[in-house]
Formats: C-alpha cells, structure tokens, sequence
C-alpha cells in the first residue's frame, strides 16, 4: 500500500494511527462517525516498525460475511492476474507468489457470530518486534524465538 511504500519508515517518534480504511480491517467494526470509510481500529509505530495493533471486533454476522466473501474474490482476481501475466515480469512473478494458494469463507466464524457476540476489543503487541527495536535487528528472523522458522 501507499502507506507501507511512503509513510511507515518515516514514523520514528511512536506514533498511533488511528482511523484506517475499512478495506483492510475485515474483522474490525465500521467507524462510529464515518462508517462506510474507516475502521475502528489503530496500529502503534515506533522506529518505523508496526509494534501493536488494536481494534473494536466486528460482531455483525451479515457484514462480516460480505467481507468475508469480497476478500475471497480479490484474493480470486489478484491471483488470476498473477497467473495470467504467467509470471513473465517481477512484478507479475510476485504477485503469482504472494496470491498462489487458496483462501475461504470461515463459516464457522460466521456462525459463532450468529450466535451473538458481546461488544469486543483486542490488541496485539509483537514482543518480538519490541525485541528488534531494543536490540536494534533489522530483521524479526534475528530475534524470532523458534528456530525452525529462521
């Protein structure tokens, strides 16, 4: 995205960002104000690294499976054109890559929504991408706990 290329390593001072699009937080609920655009949701920036990400849960069943259903069919359609330039580029040979498996509707999500949820939030904050800032890693491979995945 524009703010990954332009913004994040530029984000020294920590930083919340706060109000991001909808489009890509299909499990946090609309914004109370602006609902068709953003999300309730924020990220934690700290030397140009995303440290913590938090937001209110969508307990909507009918919307979530609309998302749901639209991030299946990008993914569909962002495949498609990966496997269509058959690769012959790098940028078509990336995209081939990153979109070369298939994803689906979790429906069993879906239904324990159904079933009604309470008003939800959560936050995640990576203790290994806290460990890269204090030791200063340019890679979380450098501090990752299991070895089996360096």
């Amino acid at each position: 995205t524009l703010f990954e290329l332009y913004v994040e390593e530029e984000l020294v001072q920590p930083t919340f960002v706060t109000d991001l699009p909808l489009a890509v937080s299909p499990l946090a609920k609309p914004h109370r104000t602006f609902p068709e655009k953003y999300a309730e949701r924020f990220e934690l920036f700290i030397c140009g690294r995303e440290l913590a990400n938090a937001f209110s849960e969508l307990t909507d069943p009918v919307d979530q499976r609309e998302r749901f259903v639209k991030q299946v069919e990008a993914h569909r359609i962002l495949g498609a054109a990966g496997n269509a330039s058959g690769g012959e580029d790098e940028e078509g040979e990336k995209r081939k890559e990153e979109y070369d498996y298939d994803i689906e509707i979790d429906e069993e999500f879906v239904e324990a929504l159904e079933y009604g949820m309470p008003p939800t939030a959560g936050m995640g904050l990576g203790i290994d991408r806290l460990l890269m800032m204090l030791v200063d890693a340019p890679s979380i491979r450098d501090v990752i706990s299991f070895p089996l995945l360096k």
